[in-house]
C-alpha cells in the first residue's frame, strides 16, 4: 500500500471489535485494519468491547434516561464522546445467527439513543443527527456467500443494520463487507480484507 501525504491525513477512525476470544479471526482482521489505517497516516483507535467489559444490557438506568427521568449512564456518555471525536466508525464482528453479536447490538442499543443519534418530536417526526459520521461494516462469516444469497440473509442484514440502524440516524454506510470462509482460507486474508476496506475508506476523503 502507498502511504498518503500528511496533508491528506485528516480522518480519525474508531474501530470497534466485538469478539470474546483473545485469539480470533475477528481480532486478526481488526488489527490488520488498524495497522492499514496507520500506514496511511490516519488516526485509528481500536475498542475491544469484550476486554473493556462494556455492559450491553439496556437496563433500568438506560430506561430512566430514555424517559427523561435521569441523565445517561456515564459509560454510555463515554462511548458517545469517543464517536463525537472521529469521522469514521468501523465495526468488525463475527456473524452470530445471521446478525451481529449481542455485545455489539447492546452497545448500539445503549449508545445510539434519542437526543444524540436522532431526535423525535411529539408528532413522531425523526431528525437524523449523525450525518457527519461515516460507517464501515466488516462481518466475519462462517457460511458461504451462496448460503447468504440463497436464503436472503445478506439482504436481511442490510435492512436490519445498514438501513434500520445507521440510515435511521443519518450515518452513511460507505463500506459493508461480508467476509466469507473462502476469503479467509489464505494466510494473507486479514491484510487483503484491510486493503479492500482502505480502498473504500480512501474514496471518502
Amino acid at each position: 500500500m502507498t502511504r498518503t501525504s500528511p496533508e491528506a491525513a485528516t480522518q480519525k477512525a474508531l474501530v470497534i471489535m466485538a469478539h470474546p476470544a483473545e485469539s480470533s479471526l475477528t481480532r486478526t482482521v481488526t488489527s490488520a485494519i488498524v495497522d492499514a489505517l496507520q500506514d496511511f497516516d490516519h488516526d485509528a483507535e481500536m475498542v475491544d468491547l469484550a476486554t473493556e467489559r462494556f455492559n450491553p444490557v439496556f437496563g433500568p438506568a438506560d430506561h430512566a434516561a430514555f424517559n427523561g427521568k435521569a441523565p445517561l449512564p456515564e459509560d454510555v456518555r463515554k462511548e458517545q464522546r469517543r464517536i463525537d471525536q472521529v469521522d469514521h466508525l468501523i465495526l468488525v464482528y463475527p456473524v452470530y445467527w445471521w446478525t451481529m453479536p449481542a455485545l455489539l447490538k447492546g452497545w448500539i442499543d445503549r449508545v445510539f439513543v434519542a437526543g444524540w443519534a436522532f431526535d423525535e418530536n411529539a408528532e413522531g417526526r425523526i431528525t437524523k443527527r449523525l450525518g457527519r459520521l461515516k460507517v464501515s461494516l466488516v462481518a466475519i462469516a462462517a457460511a458461504s456467500e451462496a448460503t447468504y444469497l440463497r436464503r436472503g440473509y445478506r439482504e436481511a442484514m442490510k435492512v436490519q443494520i445498514e438501513d434500520g440502524i445507521f440510515d435511521f440516524c443519518g450515518a452513511p454506510v460507505v463500506a459493508s463487507m461480508l467476509v466469507t470462509p473462502d476469503r479467509l482460507a489464505v494466510a494473507s486474508a486479514a491484510r487483503e480484507v484491510a486493503s479492500t476496506l482502505i480502498g473504500h475508506y480512501q474514496r471518502t476523503l
